[in-house]
């Protein structure tokens, strides 16, 4: 993918990084070394980032804070690269946090259905209605193992027929949606939500990855995505087999935590995590600094 497509009409097109967010022992936003990490980020072949998502966070940051997150990686890298979670409990507090980002000059947002209870589609449609109306590009989120609200394919449909919509984030697992979203809307792209289906997602056609484990691994990340949309599937497969004992963990409940651990492995700034999260237990660390020390002695970066 070209910076064109990405900085044009599809700004949430390729590699976009939801990024961890660097704290320091005392549990403060380490703002330099966030500014740094999204810079290191695209310096590494990766094409924009996505402050504010789970992976960032978001819930435990407190409304100063999470503004000075997105304000942090547009001074970074440019707006046209940052596509913010706006994820709320009301609609009126997603769309201003939507109204935020793009007087921040982000390009994009990426917004979850409603997940204070289970909601019906009703209300789901008022909710991306609303937040529409802060005139910035929504890409929707679909997460119904964290939040239980699924977005199915045909509401999917529905959301893009009415414009509030231009791409998904997919996190189902369920890689047969795919072809039943291109069916019913094939104009909505697709975006791969989970790093352990990569493979699976891109073949299917999507259009973007919004991605966990680039974080610690960038440019190995980045060669994946592009050889699998690419159609190169031996170099896709390859790395693929390689990263996936750390791919899987992007679908674990303590994927913050191994992202984070990975991250300080590595070399980078991962740091602690806010409560409620704790830290992993022996077996989760031993486990995940096993795969992140094997990648890395295998050359992956």
């Amino acid at each position: 993918m070209t910076t064109t497509e990405h900085t044009g009409t599809h700004p949430w097109r390729g590699v976009l990084v939801a990024t961890a967010l660097p704290l320091a022992d005392d549990l403060s936003v380490a703002y330099d070394a966030y500014a740094e990490h999204c810079a290191w980020l695209v310096e590494n072949g990766c094409d924009g980032v996505v402050p504010n998502g789970s992976l960032g966070e978001y819930q435990v940051l407190t409304p100063e804070e999470r503004a000075k997150v997105v304000q942090t990686a547009v001074a970074a890298i440019g707006g046209d690269r940052v596509m913010p979670g706006v994820a709320a409990y009301g609609s009126a507090e997603a769309r201003r946090w939507a109204e935020q980002a793009r007087d921040a000059g982000c390009a994009s947002v990426m917004l979850l259905p409603p997940n204070a209870y289970r909601a019906d589609e009703r209300s789901v449609m008022a909710h991306y209605a609303e937040v529409a109306k802060a005139g910035i590009p929504v890409v929707a989120y679909n997460n119904p193992i964290d939040t239980k609200v699924d977005l199915t394919p045909e509401l999917l449909a529905r959301l893009h027929a009415e414009g509030y919509i231009h791409a998904v984030k997919e996190f189902s697992g369920d890689v047969r949606r795919a072809y039943r979203i291109a069916e019913l809307a094939p104009d909505l792209d697709l975006l791969i939500g989970s790093d352990d289906v990569l493979l699976e997602l891109a073949i299917a056609g999507a259009k973007g990855w919004v991605a966990g484990y680039p974080n610690a691994l960038p440019k190995s990340s980045v060669e994946l995505y592009r050889a699998a949309v690419g159609g190169d599937l031996d170099t896709a497969k390859r790395l693929y087999e390689q990263l996936h004992p750390l791919l899987r963990w992007d679908s674990q409940v303590e994927f913050v935590q191994a992202i984070k651990l990975s991250m300080d492995i590595a070399g980078r700034h991962g740091g602690p995590v806010r409560p409620p999260r704790v830290r992993l237990l022996p077996g989760q660390e031993a486990a995940v600094r096993a795969a992140t020390e094997k990648a890395l002695a295998a050359g992956l970066a």
